[in-house]
């Protein structure tokens, strides 16, 4: 991980840019203010938002196990696809 002041990203984009992609760097790119970004490749941001789904999925699950737990499920006939 990089930490770099905007002036410099300024100056060098495609060589911070290259670092992101090539060399799979996350690089925080410091402003005023503590008003911070970060550059990462698209490849990187795919994997933490799959993790962010993937991590919401699973605590849909456990909440579904506790209720089931707590004896608030509802049973349903099952519905034949007509095909």
């Amino acid at each position: 991980m990089l930490a770099v002041n905007y002036s410099t990203i300024r100056n060098n984009l495609k060589d911070y840019c290259d670092k992101a992609t090539d060399d799979n760097e996350v690089v925080i790119v410091t402003r005023k203010n503590e008003k911070n970004v970060v550059l990462l490749s698209l490849e990187k941001y795919n994997q933490i938002m799959k993790m962010a789904r993937n991590a919401e999925y699973l605590a849909m699950i456990d909440q579904s196990i506790s209720q089931l737990a707590a004896g608030r499920g509802q049973q349903h006939e099952l519905i034949e696809d007509e095909d």
